[in-house]
């Protein structure tokens, strides 16, 4: 399937235009208010008594911040950020030349962080407890271990995947932040933001319609009105109004909730090869040739969020506003069924 408009995953264009629209200090970040406050309070102490930030993990869907927190703490903390991805980590030693080459207090942003290896993790306990890397040199009965000490730093995780993170490396994290979709006055005050910095004309009318398709998203609403100031320059002069807004986005086949054709094609498989179901999730990704991490990943959270699909012990259940926003008629699977005629019951 070809590259989704509304997926919340990073791509390759999204890089210019979310270092541009990066908010550099928490008073510019908008939403999330109870990560910001509790955010606030431990860098203000740490400054206070001149140490490194407690480590931080910072779990969610993609798209949702985890990243611009990472530059913004540090930002804050007044220190460099190092940035990596749990994938890219692949030895013991490429953590420790990572982790030797931090300045005091630094800050390390791993990417990914649930896809550590085993062995790697092994080596980053004692530096996020004791700030030392314990290395063994040599092989066999000659083999010795050394600890060498490291700077004082504050590492940032951020996964999507919080379940995968073995509990030992959960535990060694001072805070842990869930980041959730975005409220819609949020989401529109973003979009109204981005606008302001790029120099878009948008009425308040078409900024709400790019707000009510971003999926609660701040990557998605940004794609999504570079999308629209591109039709907008067509058509329009420019400006973004309501109309024009509508027009770009059922363009991109994007519904007024910001479902497109893979999120229509999961409901549509769930109602009407499953009869709403409940129906597995490898069932779902085999019927419409897709990959059953792309649906949990993404599809998944924001079909939950709207209420249009629910998790249950048997597999997954399309709900009656998912057969309402398609157009089908409900019809509730749990109604016992007539009985034939001549049964006993």
């Amino acid at each position: 399937m070809a590259e989704r408009i509304v997926s919340s995953k990073s791509k390759p264009e999204d890089a210019t235009l979310d270092n541009s629209l990066r908010p550099k200090h928490l008073s510019d970040y908008i939403g999330q208010e109870k990560v910001k406050g509790n955010l606030s309070i431990a860098i203000a102490a740490a400054k206070k008594r001149k140490e490194p930030l407690d480590h931080v993990l910072l779990y969610g869907p993609p798209g949702l911040g985890k990243t611009t927190l990472g530059h913004i703490i540090a930002a804050e903390m007044g220190v460099n950020l190092r940035i990596t991805a749990g994938p890219a980590i692949e030895r013991a030693g490429d953590l420790a030349s990572i982790l030797t080459g931090l300045a005091e207090n630094d800050v390390l942003f791993i990417d990914e962080i649930h896809r550590l290896s085993h062995v790697v993790e092994e080596v980053l306990y004692p530096a996020m407890e004791d700030y030392a890397l314990d290395i063994v040199l040599g092989k066999g009965p000659g083999a010795r271990n050394i600890r060498l000490a490291v700077k004082k730093f504050t590492l940032i995780g951020a996964t999507t995947r919080y379940a995968m993170l073995s509990a030992p490396l959960r535990d060694r994290f001072g805070s842990v932040f869930r980041l959730d979709f975005y409220s819609k006055d949020a989401i529109n005050e973003i979009v109204k933001r981005s606008a302001s910095i790029l120099n878009i004309k948008a009425e308040p009318d078409g900024i709400k319609e790019i707000a009510m398709r971003s999926r609660g998203t701040p990557r998605v609403a940004n794609r999504l009105l570079k999308r629209v100031r591109d039709y907008a320059e067509v058509k329009t002069n420019g400006v973004i109004t309501g109309k024009t807004a509508k027009e770009a986005l059922a363009g991109l086949d994007v519904d007024d909730h910001g479902l497109d054709d893979l999120d229509h094609k999961v409901l549509h498989t769930l109602i009407d090869k499953f009869d709403g179901g409940p129906v597995g999730l490898e069932t779902i990704a085999a019927s419409i040739s897709e990959e059953a991490d792309t649906i949990m990943d993404i599809s998944e959270p924001y079909l939950m969020q709207l209420g249009f699909l629910s998790r249950t012990p048997r597999g997954r259940v399309a709900t009656k506003l998912a057969y309402e926003h398609i157009g089908v008629p409900y019809k509730n699977s749990k109604e016992p069924e007539t009985p034939p005629q001549g049964s006993l019951f």
